[in-house]
């Protein structure tokens, strides 16, 4: 654990002394989606000083948020999170909800990565069910993200294979907007580029 503490007896005090440091949360928010090598955090993490991110990931794993493990793909190490680390998907995306009023700006020149949106879709999306299955890909800055609304809830992942047949092509901030109710589907769909069926979209995504 960090040596810097606020040193008081409160659950969000004691929360903090452990992912309350710079870029903690964002290391956390990229092993939400499984494993990854010391390269890959530092790719997904854009302004990161690679001595930091040693050090941060040294941070949670002794505080027993993250542990190592050995990568099958390189036989090397890649890191992932504790079960008690994984019990962070909820406060966080406690934190993505509350952060609508926030991203309306727009980037303004900040840094995007696609896979940012598995963890902002499936957090603004939670609760929603749907009785039959229903898959929608959202492409942007050339890639897709796939969505699908199940009887078990709301399932998001960076898509690697086929593209569902409904696709939504358009900016980070439109999609956003779309999730959170602020766009329509039809004002989403036409400030982007859309193919496949505006029914899918509407129950996976839309509010309207």
């Amino acid at each position: 654990m960090t040596t810097r503490s606020y040193r008081q007896y409160c659950g969000l005090a004691r929360a903090l002394d452990v992912v309350g440091n710079r870029w903690s949360l964002l290391i956390v928010r990229e092993l939400l989606g499984g494993p990854a090598r010391y390269g890959q955090l530092q790719a997904g993490l854009p302004g990161i000083a690679t001595n930091l991110l040693a050090e941060r990931l040294r941070e949670l794993e002794e505080a027993g948020v993250v542990q190592r493990q050995l990568d099958t793909d390189s036989n090397g190490v890649a890191y992932a999170l504790t079960p008690w680390g994984a019990e962070l998907r909820g406060p966080i995306a406690a934190l993505v909800s509350w952060s609508t009023p926030l991203m309306v700006s727009g980037p303004q020149g900040d840094s995007f990565r696609t896979h940012w949106l598995v963890v902002a879709l499936e957090s603004l999306l939670a609760g929603r069910r749907n009785k039959v299955a229903t898959t929608v890909g959202v492409e942007a800055d050339g890639a897709t993200v796939t969505v699908r609304v199940d009887r078990t809830g709301t399932h998001a992942a960076l898509d690697i294979g086929a593209q569902p047949e409904t696709v939504l092509c358009a900016e980070p901030m439109v999609v956003l907007g779309l999730a959170t109710g602020m766009l329509t589907v039809d004002q989403a769909i036409s400030a982007g580029e859309f193919r496949g069926n505006r029914q899918d979209l509407a129950t996976v995504l839309g509010r309207d």
